[in-house]
């Protein structure tokens, strides 16, 4: 096979289509036998059908230039191989006959050729974002090169704070307002370029850390989305321009020990006082919780349990700005809006391999008061916690992917420049055929994951794609380890090495898979779910 193969974005699409048609097939199957005992199937086909709709989206993509043609084929041929795989030898669970596939062989066998890929490995596409996109582009990426990717290291192996001139520099930059709309001093104007803009924002910096870079506009955009979509006119008064200046830092208290992706089932109580609530329990993996002036804390407000989510609401808690590894605060008489005084809030910080720099907490809450004001949505928002709470979170995991992308990113050309610059037996290892073809791999992934993650804010800023915001999220954070992976493997023994900022992307890479909703969960609960929900409605 040639290294010069033309695009065939035809037999992409052709391919692209008996994909869809098994999915179609194995999603009719799951709807027989049951998803709840069936998990196996229904989690090979959530990552199935996600690459199937990147792969589907990424054709107009390739159809913008040789290049960008290139790309779209050998992503689709990837993941008509990938599908392969999975149904080899199950095609009864999966709903088809023996070779369902056939037909897309020769263009598998054509895009996968290690000629045809290690022609890539040195030319990751354009990526086509206009003129105002470039500059929100430009701008972050600046400041991560000048400001983040300096201290990056430094917090990584110290387990450090970040640093707080990052904090002060986005936010003269409005990089916490983004998604803050116009009228409450903010910079979203209603329209695809919140989405979009975050997007892009959130990819350079994250392509600068992942820990003190990418996560920091995250939690106040959640809050932010959650406020939009159900607090009063007052709560946005006095809220949404704090957080666009940064005067105000949130985390996010939603997990409990016992009770992750499952948060029908939390404990943590608020229960009625004079003038407010009373707090009680435990929350866990509060990243950012001592840093942060408020969290937003879901908590349960109808002590009858069979209501499940119905009975949880959700609440803006003002806290004292803690810092190191471990903070404990104790409320007086008269704080946060009359607090009886006497209140507890303990934070201990949790260890992590990686994502350092904002630190993750469990916080215990003992009668700690919050203001009545202070509860989203006043009376109408009583029991719709939860919905306020996943109108943040959805475009939550859109922003992880969008994180992903920037680690792959930064994997790749820390990769890429180490293969040129290394000899091994005589010559650069950036001139052997398997250096070529894992450095072509990781272009395409890394290119595909950036196009459909732009699709997808094009969708949600229409209302729409909340299913493909967690198609993205599962299917790009699983490409970022694969991704960071091979970056750490060609790097070799030093790779291995904390010397080199590769290790850092790779122990980075492994909670994206984990946070904003657990790779297993997301696929299980929503993914697969909602493929059912359209079967059944198309039925």
């Amino acid at each position: 096979m040639s290294d010069v193969t033309a695009p065939d974005l035809d037999a992409a699409a052709g391919a692209v289509d008996l994909a869809r048609g098994v999915v179609a097939a194995a999603t009719a199957r799951l709807a027989e036998v049951g998803l709840d005992d069936h998990q196996a199937l229904a989690y090979d086909l959530a990552h199935a059908a996600s690459a199937v709709e990147m792969g589907s989206g990424l054709l107009g993509y390739g159809a913008r230039g040789d290049t960008e043609g290139r790309i779209a084929c050998a992503f689709v041929a990837d993941a008509v191989a990938d599908l392969a795989a999975k149904v080899f030898g199950r095609e009864g669970d999966w709903g088809v006959e023996a070779g369902a596939l056939d037909g897309a062989r020769a263009f598998v066998a054509a895009y996968r050729d290690p000629a045809f890929l290690a022609a890539l490995a040195d030319d990751e596409g354009p990526r086509h974002l206009d003129a105002d996109f470039e500059l929100v582009q430009d701008t972050f990426r600046r400041f991560a090169e000048d400001k983040i990717r300096p201290a990056a290291e430094h917090v990584h192996r110290t387990n450090a704070d970040v640093p707080e001139d990052i904090i002060s520099g986005l936010a003269e930059m409005g990089g916490f307002g983004l998604s803050v709309p116009e009228e409450y001093g903010g910079f979203a104007g209603g329209g695809e370029s919140d989405y979009l803009g975050m997007v892009v924002a959130t990819e350079e910096l994250s392509r600068g850390s992942l820990g003190i870079g990418g996560s920091l506009i995250t939690r106040p955009e959640i809050l932010t989305r959650a406020l939009v979509k159900g607090g009063t006119e007052a709560q946005k008064q006095e809220w949404l321009p704090k957080l666009a200046t940064a005067e105000v830092m949130a985390a996010v208290a939603v997990t409990e020990p016992d009770y992750g992706s499952d948060v029908a089932g939390i404990k943590v109580t608020a229960t009625p006082t004079e003038g407010g609530w009373l707090v009680n329990g435990v929350k866990t993996w509060c990243t950012f919780g001592a840093r942060a002036d408020a969290l937003m804390l879901l908590a349960r407000t109808d002590p009858d349990r069979s209501k499940t989510h119905r009975g949880l609401s959700m609440f803006v808690v003002p806290k004292p700005r803690g810092e190191g590894h471990g903070f404990e605060f104790t409320q007086e008489v008269g704080a946060d809006g009359g607090a009886p005084g006497g209140g507890k809030m303990e934070g201990r910080a949790i260890d992590t391999i990686g994502y350092r720099g904002m630190h993750s907490y469990e916080i215990a809450l003992e009668d700690w008061f919050v203001a009545a004001d202070n509860q989203v949505g006043g009376e109408e928002g009583l029991g719709k916690g939860f919905y306020y709470q996943m109108e943040g979170f959805e475009n939550g995991r859109l922003q992880t992917a969008a994180r992903a992308v920037g680690v792959m990113q930064a994997a790749y050309e820390e990769a890429r420049q180490y293969a040129l610059d290394r000899q091994v037996f005589g010559q650069p290892i950036a001139d052997y055929q398997l250096t070529k073809v894992k450095l072509a791999r990781m272009a395409v992934l890394i290119q595909a994951s950036r196009q459909y993650s732009y699709e997808v804010a094009r969708m949600m800023a229409n209302g729409e794609g909340a299913l493909e915001a967690s198609m993205v999220k599962a299917y790009v954070c699983r490409a970022a380890e694969w991704v960071t992976r091979e970056a750490m493997q060609i790097h070799g023994g030093f790779g291995y090495a904390e010397e080199y900022p590769v290790s850092r992307y790779f122990v980075d890479a492994r909670v994206l898979s984990i946070f904003e909703g657990a790779d297993e969960t997301l696929c299980l609960k929503v993914i697969a779910r909602r493929l059912l929900d359209r079967q059944k409605a198309a039925a």
